[in-house]
């Protein structure tokens, strides 16, 4: 099947799903629109784990495929959230750095939309300077003693488990990225808290999460120790440069195309054909397994600039609302809520141009 024919057959799907009635198009719909049963309902069709080998329970399918597939979920602002991240960040992680038996024990789980996945990075007063950890693992007979915390943890209230990057020896002043390490994480392990994050609009999908004295066998360490940051390093470029990164607030500009006199509509248009073709090109340079964490970060920053600047384009739309179609308002006032978050997950803004002007050599 040709890419185009995939795109008709996953739009196909999408529609009879809302015609169903079985869901209703969300802004960011990847990080706060979780629900299991649309998951397992994908899953049967074959569109998660698509890169995974078969021998894991995947379906041998290549990155542009995969590509494909959530580009069209997004823009149907479909409810992808609950496998999200295992599907984009942890899968490809898993077969580059995990071992057989960690690949056997998660992969075909994740594939049948079954097993859920958070990320544990970031940590409070870190901010996106992941050289600033100081969650702790310390060896001991039985495996590794995990002491910290980790905060902005989308979904780990419900996620069965995370990897989290920590500190296995002391920071060393003149390498701060050595000595980080990362491992896996199950979420219900006795020591680990979740706490809830609440937003100002009320809606909960991030989270701070707690380390105790949580104990973690020798099979759960992920890649090598000490590498954690060089493994890091090669994970953003997957949570950087996807689709999401521009079509968090597409079902705006779906909406913004039917209307008259929208100014700069193309513009924003031109702009996400733009980031299209940006991400595509990353997509198959992941295929290839060729660097791409610059031109991830490049994705990054100008595509969650223009999903806030379609946001601030619907917002600013006057007139009867009668006009526009069931749920426009309530779409506007998310894109509104959700601006602001756009440019500091995955690596704020700020922190990225110096990724790309040291990438570009121009610092």
């Amino acid at each position: 099947m040709g890419t185009a024919d995939l795109r008709r057959e996953v739009r196909r799907f999408l529609a009879e799903q809302r015609s169903a009635g079985n869901y209703r198009p969300s802004i960011d719909c990847w990080l706060s629109a979780w629900d299991e049963d649309f998951t397992r309902a994908l899953a049967a069709q074959g569109w998660i784990g698509m890169t995974v080998p078969s021998e894991y329970g995947g379906h041998d399918r290549s990155f542009v495929e995969r590509f494909v597939v959530t580009e069209e979920l997004l823009a149907g602002g479909a409810p992808v959230a609950a496998h999200w991240i295992a599907d984009r960040q942890i899968v490809p992680s898993l077969l580059k750095y995990g071992t057989t038996q960690q690949k056997q024990r998660y992969l075909p789980g994740i594939t049948r939309g079954e097993i859920f996945f958070g990320i544990g990075m970031s940590e409070p007063d870190a901010g996106s300077d992941l050289a600033s950890v100081r969650s702790t693992a310390t060896k001991t007979d039985a495996g590794w003693l995990i002491n910290g915390s980790k905060v902005w943890t989308s979904g780990a209230h419900r996620a069965h488990a995370f990897i989290a990057l920590v500190r296995t020896s002391p920071v060393d002043p003149a390498n701060r990225h050595a000595g980080l390490s990362q491992f896996l994480i199950h979420l219900d392990s006795p020591g680990v808290q979740v706490r809830p994050i609440i937003s100002m609009s009320g809606s909960h999908h991030f989270n701070e999460v707690f380390l105790t004295d949580v104990l973690v066998p020798d099979t759960q360490v992920f890649g090598t120790i000490g590498q954690g940051w060089e493994q890091v390093t090669s994970e953003l470029a997957f949570e950087r440069s996807g689709p999401e990164r521009f079509l968090s607030t597409f079902p705006l500009l779906t909406q913004l195309t039917a209307m008259d006199d929208v100014p700069d509509l193309g513009r924003l248009v031109g702009r996400i054909a733009g980031l299209h073709q940006m991400s595509a090109a990353v997509a198959g340079a992941l295929e290839r397994r060729e660097p791409a964490d610059v031109a991830a970060a490049v994705v990054k920053v100008l595509g969650t600039s223009t999903e806030g600047d379609i946001a601030e384009a619907a917002s600013l739309l006057s007139g009867d609302e009668t006009a526009y179609e069931a749920g426009w308002r309530e779409l506007v006032n998310a894109g509104l809520d959700q601006r602001p978050g756009f440019t500091l997950r995955g690596g704020t803004n700020e922190v990225l141009r110096g990724v790309i002007a040291r990438g570009l050599g121009l610092r």
